[in-house]
Order: structure tokens, then C-alpha cells, then sequence
């Protein structure tokens, strides 16, 4: 049978039962579509967390060290020399003051930064700009705000705040910029920016760093750094046995690997549950490709008959369950599509960082469309095979005489 005969054979055959044909695909449209919203949903979001939760800071390392003193600025400069494999070290410390506009107020984390710590952590102004090192020498009172301190403060995440005044604990800081919100790393959102200097005389008191963060050089080995980074703190800090329990270096890299192997189970988990639609839809194929066998022993009797040769049967009726996953898989993939896109919304409520829902956009990856059209070819085979070759062992003189 010349290709050309097999593929209207099949069509004549498929549209002689479209209302069967379609009810019998139910089963693989919902288990693709399943597949392919998922899919399209959770590369969508952790496209979303490495953009808009600073996690695109592949070489930023954070670390903390608890030794039995205070760990000041000088210990920074130190640890700068013994680690060369860092670009840039920078600290931080944090406190918490009332801090108040013209019409609100509210208590944030009020973070003592150096100028190099926007650097590190990947931030960039969105209104005005970021310290300098004179207002950290000289302890200048101005302060950047995020976009969620700014929604606190003036009610509205994109008030142009640049060049007015706060109040932090009844000291006025002039706004020299604003930065986005910061990712769930960074502490989330609704935070103040001041200099170290500052921060340590007028928040806190002392002039103690709580954590650094550093900025490894390009090409650097980030599984290595983390190890020669802790060996380093407990050196410098001479700390053995237990206290070495105070020393916690976690790079950015490690964050981005965690977070693909947790969209990776989670993607295998729904595909697992969609596997049992695509199943259920696998044996609703079979049992309708062997009502159709019984339905036409007949003319398969006939064909046979005429000449046709069981190779020739077997094809006709594999070629017909093929055609009938792939037509559903094309209706899964397209209504895929659809469902990942009006999930977004609700994705980004759940991934929300700052003053508004992350923006979430579903990645359409032609991979998993490729993916998805292979599972339904094997689909179509493996439970077509079957009624495939049921039609083809069948006698041609007790088919003609079949009623």
C-alpha cells in the first residue's frame, strides 16, 4: 500500500468516528497539557527568581563568622589580603529605627552598608544614585530606600522621593536614591540603606559587622571558593572544634543549584501525576482501536482479499492510533499553553519580593514541545501495537463471513 493510499485510508477511518475519536483523546490532551502548563509555569518562575530575587549574582558569596569578640572593619581589610581569590569584599550591619515621612511612619531594617556592598550584591539605582566613600568617611546622613520602603513611607512604590528628607529616630536623612526591592536573601523587602559609619554611630551604637559578602573574580571555582573561604574565617578568627560551627559560607551559586534541583523534583512530581492521564488515555486508545478491529473485520477481510498484506493492516491501524495521540497532544500542548499563562498571576503573588507581584512570564521551551510529541507518538505505538496486529492475524475468508 503506497503511503499516499495509507494516509487517506487513515483519514477516512478517523473522521468516520470524529465524536468517538475525540472523547477517546480526552485523556492525553489533559495529560500533555498538564506537561507543557507546568513546564512552561515553573521555568517561567525561576526565570522570574533569578532576575528579580538577585540570585543572577552567580559569584556573590556570603559569609558570617561568631568568634568570641567583636569583628570590626579592620578584620575586613585583613581577611581582603589573606582571600585574593575575591574581587571585592564588602560588610554590612543591621539595626532598626522609626522611621517617618511627612504623612507616614513605619519601623524597617535599617542596613549600615559600605559603598562596595550595592556592588557585590548586584544593585543598581532605579531613582538618583548610591553612596560614595566620602559619605562613608565622613558619616553622612543620606539614606537609599527600596521600593517597598518607599510604598511605606509615601504610599506609593514609585513616588519620586529623590532629594526629600526622612526622619530615622528624629534625625533627618536626605534620599539620594532608590534601588528595587531586595530578594528574600537580601531579608525581602521595606529596607533602609545607610552608610556603615552612620549606621554604627546613630542605629546601633558600635561599629561590630555582622556579616561579609564578597564578590569572587571571574573564572573562579564557586564549589571551591566556599571551602578556602570557611577555612580562611576559622584561621583568621582562630576557632576549632565547636565554634567552627560559627562560621556559614553560602555562595549564590549554590542558591541558583538548589533551586533548579527543587523546580526539577517539582517538575518530575507533576509529570508524574500527568503520566497517569497520559495512561488512562493510552488504554482509552487501545480499547477504542480494538472496537474499531471488531467493527471492521469486514472490510478487513475484504482488503486482505484483495491483496492487501498483513503489513499493510498493521500500519493502516497504527498509523490511525498515532494520529489520534498527536492530534491530542497538539490540543494538550496548545491548551498547555493557555493554562500557563493565565497561572501567572497567581505565581507571581507567590514569588512577591517587593512592594507589587513579581511579573511572572511562562517560558515556552521547544524542547518540552518536542518531549511532549514523542510521548505521544510512543503512546500511539506502544498501545496500538496491539489492535495493529489483532487486524492483521485475522483469517480473510472467516472476516467476509463475519456478521
Amino acid at each position: 500500500m503506497r503511503a499516499r493510499d495509507l494516509v487517506y485510508e487513515t483519514a477516512s477511518a478517523l473522521d468516520a468516528n470524529r465524536g468517538r475519536s475525540l472523547l477517546t483523546v480526552l485523556g492525553i490532551v489533559i495529560g500533555i497539557s498538564a506537561v507543557i502548563a507546568m513546564t512552561a509555569l515553573i521555568g517561567g518562575i525561576k526565570q522570574t527568581l533569578m532576575g528579580e530575587l538577585g540570585l543572577n549574582q552567580a559569584r556573590m558569596v556570603s559569609m558570617y563568622a561568631y568568634p568570641n569578640r567583636e569583628v570590626t572593619l579592620d578584620d575586613l581589610d585583613r581577611l581582603a589580603e589573606l582571600m585574593p581569590e575575591y574581587e571585592c569584599l564588602t560588610a554590612a550591619t543591621y539595626g532598626a529605627a522609626e522611621a517617618k515621612s511627612e504623612t507616614k511612619t513605619f519601623t524597617p531594617t535599617v542596613i549600615g552598608v559600605l559603598p562596595s556592598y550595592f556592588e557585590v550584591m548586584g544593585l543598581d539605582p532605579v531613582e538618583g544614585s548610591l553612596f560614595t566613600q566620602r559619605d562613608q568617611d565622613s558619616g553622612a546622613l543620606v539614606v537609599v530606600l527600596d521600593k517597598g520602603s518607599v510604598k511605606e513611607l509615601y504610599g506609593n512604590p514609585d513616588e519620586p522621593v529623590v532629594g526629600k528628607t526622612i526622619s530615622l529616630n528624629n534625625v533627618s536623612y536626605a534620599v539620594v536614591g532608590v534601588i528595587e526591592s531586595g530578594s528574600v536573601m537580601m531579608g525581602g523587602s521595606g529596607m533602609l540603606y545607610i552608610p556603615f559609619s552612620t549606621c554604627g554611630a546613630r542605629i546601633t551604637g558600635s561599629m561590630s559587622v555582622n556579616d561579609f559578602s564578597g564578590l569572587a573574580r571571574e573564572g573562579t571555582d564557586m564549589e571551591a571558593i566556599t571551602e578556602t573561604t570557611k577555612a580562611a574565617l576559622v584561621s583568621y578568627f582562630q576557632l576549632d572544634g565547636d565554634d567552627e560551627e560559627n562560621v556559614y559560607v553560602m555562595t549564590m551559586q549554590s542558591v541558583m543549584d538548589e533551586l533548579d534541583s527543587m523546580m526539577a523534583s517539582f517538575q518530575l512530581m507533576m509529570t508524574s501525576v500527568a503520566s497517569i492521564s497520559l495512561l488512562v488515555g493510552g488504554i482509552g486508545i487501545m480499547n477504542m482501536m480494538l472496537t474499531n478491529v471488531t467493527e471492521r473485520i469486514r472490510e478487513i477481510g475484504l482488503r486482505k482479499a484483495l491483496g492487501a498484506r498483513s503489513s499493510d493492516i498493521t500500519k493502516q491501524f497504527l498509523l490511525e492510533s498515532v494520529c489520534l495521540c498527536l492530534a491530542g497532544g497538539v490540543i494538550g500542548i496548545v491548551l498547555g499553553y493557555l493554562g500557563s499563562f493565565a497561572l501567572t498571576g497567581f505565581a507571581g503573588g507567590l514569588v512577591q519580593t517587593g512592594s507589587a507581584p513579581a511579573t511572572v512570564t511562562p517560558v515556552i521551551d521547544a524542547q518540552a514541545v518536542g518531549i511532549a510529541t514523542g510521548i505521544c507518538v510512543l503512546i500511539g505505538v506502544a498501545f496500538g501495537y496491539y489492535p495493529a496486529r489483532r487486524a492483521a492475524k485475522l483469517d480473510p475468508v472467516e472476516s467476509l463471513h463475519y456478521q
